[in-house]
């Protein structure tokens, strides 16, 4: 189920990105700084974007499927696939082949992602939310959008795809765990109060998220958002997973070990793919300014 979801994951990545870009070409302005109104309406009215808008939402409808399924700790990071297809299909619609630095990053990400899920697997459990756990991770929540909001205010006129892969990451992994908290709660039909703002929470970290999605398209190729979404968001929640709700307490010392070195190898990793990728920090207008003085002369 969860494979499921990363494959409309990449597919839905893919088409968002090229209906941005194509709005970029129409208004004449980068979406980096964070979209205008105009640029809003012309997303709207874009068929390929739509078209990614709705995979991206079947892909959270199978990963919300898949954590009803298993732990958090194990569902989350199993979205490496989706790193690996859009690499593939970034690589065949813009004809850009990535160089061995960046292909050397990309199979760090995969590497350091697909040992923790394999570890995991064995060394995790599933474990309830309990109020006063759901009260420390959404007081959490609430400190790091703050913190994120405010980053971005300082850094929004740069265009940095990197600050927007790791601010919707770390969002999504938060997601992720009041879906699951949400889900948890209607089977067990305990729908209070604090659901509700589970509920809150989780509509503005994915809508916050999504824009920062966006942004990072227009400096950013598809393949490093969903690189960098696909190991952020899952080690902010597996690292919920672990400290809050202690899915990982009854982990072997090496276990643990394990988690720590495959986290910063897949980190590093991302961090490569940003440097090496060649097509980071450019958007579809820059690509357009170089072009004209090649086309003149």
């Amino acid at each position: 189920v969860a494979l499921v979801g990363a494959a409309l994951m990449s597919f839905g990545a893919q088409y968002q990105s090229r209906g941005l870009n194509k709005v970029e070409r129409l208004t004449r302005q980068s979406a980096g700084s964070g979209l205008s109104f105009t640029q809003v309406i012309g997303l709207l009215r874009r068929p390929s974007w739509v078209v990614g808008t709705v995979l991206l939402g079947l892909a959270i409808v199978f990963q919300i499927g898949a954590l009803a399924l298993a732990p958090l700790i194990v569902v989350q990071p199993l979205g490496v696939a989706a790193m690996v297809i859009t690499a593939v299909l970034n690589s065949r619609v813009t004809k850009v082949r990535l160089p061995k630095r960046a292909m050397v990053s990309l199979a760090m990400c995969v590497l350091g992602i697909v040992t923790f899920v394999v570890v995991a697997a064995f060394n995790a459990a599933d474990r309830p939310v309990t109020d006063q756990k759901l009260i420390i991770i959404l007081i959490t929540f609430a400190v790091v959008l703050a913190v994120v909001l405010v980053v971005y205010l300082l850094v929004r006129h740069k265009a940095v795809a990197l600050f927007y892969i790791v601010g919707a990451g770390v969002l999504y992994g938060f997601v992720a765990t009041f879906a699951k908290t949400v889900l948890g709660r209607l089977q067990q039909n305990e729908f209070e109060w604090l659901t509700w703002v589970c509920v809150l929470s989780l509509i503005i970290g994915g809508l916050v998220g999504m824009v920062f999605v966006q942004n990072a398209y227009s400096s950013g190729p598809p393949d490093l958002v969903i690189a960098g979404l696909t190991v952020i968001d899952p080690l902010v929640a597996i690292l919920i997973g672990i400290v809050v709700l202690h899915e990982a307490a009854g982990a072997a010392p090496w276990a643990v070990a394990t988690f720590v070195v495959t986290g910063v190898i897949a980190l590093i990793g991302v961090l490569g793919l940003a440097r090496f990728h060649p097509q980071t920090g450019r958007n579809v207008l820059d690509e357009e300014s170089a072009a004209e003085p090649e086309a003149a002369s």
